[in-house]
């Protein structure tokens, strides 16, 4: 009935075709894979990540005998997350909250976002160690650069977000989308994963984007409050010691601001390989409790509600974002003064000292604006939290 109700109110008299957003199925695992692994481009990562020619044909005859999503993930996806990415680029990874969420009952996870590739990777990672099935991935159709990029991605559960479209095309796209998204988590009963944003957060300021819940409300027709409680959201606030990419961040944001900065496919690449090898330090997700019980009817205009509802999303990630010394320290150098000098030491003062020069000697400008846009990006999520703990006590 909901998706009768749905195609009637949108004038669409015709079954609803998903296949040019959904992530590949079981029944199309060997094709792709084959495609995939006779891809010269692929062969180029395969190279990048495992160095050794013996090994990675260890992996190509591994990955010629999957047959399903769910292997895949799991004898490959998963060990290559494990002892490529968190073994030898973080000091470790940490979740908190899971006590919330029902290993029966599907969600949609809305969480800031820092990595291109990390951030998705790292809760199906989390997920699976509790016990629960990987979520469908949202991943922007202007990160299919290539060919084996779209191959790869839905190969392991990414469904695509089409952008840069003409205003009416925009708009069929979004409520496509937003059918699919909704379709998955109270028809299918699979999660959804998707950013607060469009992009990665630059400079540290998580916020949740109202499009966001614009888009996922053209699917609703229940009252606002009902419809958004089928979705059962719940927020994730990810905090990497290290922001991810940090210095072309900075230099990104700079360059904006001086010259117009417009970013490229080619600096789409280089963000997602620079991401995985790059130091992380430690790595934490916070997951936040299912937004339900919370939301209420309301005679409130639906911009209202939406601007409510973002502030709660972001009221979450804020309150559960795990500060690091190297935010503490950030602070106390814009300050200059000490008085955060009880949640580091000395040595991992020098550490991000040098961390904060090096964003400094390699980013051509200004070095005091750079310096301080370094500083920031580390600052701002203590300021959304500190924010966040005096707005509960007013």
């Amino acid at each position: 009935m909901l998706y009768l109700r749905f195609k009637i109110e949108f004038g669409m008299v015709h079954k609803i075709n998903f296949d040019d957003i959904r992530p590949f199925n079981d029944s199309e695992v060997n094709h792709y894979l084959g495609l995939l692994l006779h891809d010269e481009g692929f062969q180029h990562i395969l190279e990048f990540l495992f160095k050794d020619q013996a090994r990675i044909d260890q992996i190509k005859i591994l990955l010629s005998h999957v047959n399903t999503v769910k292997d895949l993930q799991l004898k490959f996806v998963y060990q290559l997350v494990e002892d490529l990415i968190l073994n030898r680029t973080t000091d470790g990874l940490t979740c908190s909250g899971t006590e919330h969420l029902d290993k029966s009952t599907s969600y949609l996870f809305i969480s800031n976002h820092r990595d291109i590739i990390l951030d998705s990777a790292f809760i199906n990672y989390l997920i699976v160690l509790e016990g629960m099935n990987t979520t469908e991935i949202a991943i922007g159709n202007n990160l299919l650069i290539e060919k084996w990029i779209e191959y790869a991605v839905k190969l392991n559960r990414a469904f695509v977000v089409r952008r840069n479209l003409p205003a009416r095309e925009l708009l069929m796209a979004s409520k496509k989308l937003s059918e699919y998204i909704r379709r998955n988590i109270t028809v299918q009963h699979s999660s959804v994963w998707i950013a607060q944003r469009e992009g990665r957060t630059k400079d540290g300021n998580d916020k949740t984007q109202q499009a966001l819940l614009k888009m996922l409300n053209l699917s609703n027709i229940k009252e606002f409050a009902e419809g958004f409680r089928d979705l059962r959201i719940v927020p994730i606030s990810i905090s990497y010691e290290i922001e991810p990419c940090g210095i072309s961040k900075v230099a990104e944001l700079y360059k904006k601001q001086t010259e117009g900065f417009e970013k490229t496919q080619e600096d789409d690449l280089r963000s997602m390989g620079e991401g995985l090898v790059r130091p992380k330090g430690r790595v934490h997700f916070g997951f936040g409790e299912p937004i339900t019980n919370q939301l209420l009817e309301s005679d409130e205009p639906i911009s209202v509600q939406i601007e409510k509802l973002a502030d709660y999303i972001d009221h979450q990630i804020y309150s559960n974002f795990q500060l690091w010394p190297n935010n503490y320290i950030a602070e106390d150098i814009q300050n200059n003064n000490s008085l955060n000098k009880d949640h580091y030491s000395q040595d991992q003062s020098n550490r991000f000292v040098s961390m904060m020069e090096e964003a400094v000697s390699l980013i051509p400008g200004e070095p005091e604006i750079i310096r301080n846009m370094f500083l920031q990006m580390y600052v701002n999520p203590i300021i959304n939290k500190k924010n966040t703990e005096v707005a509960l006590h007013v």
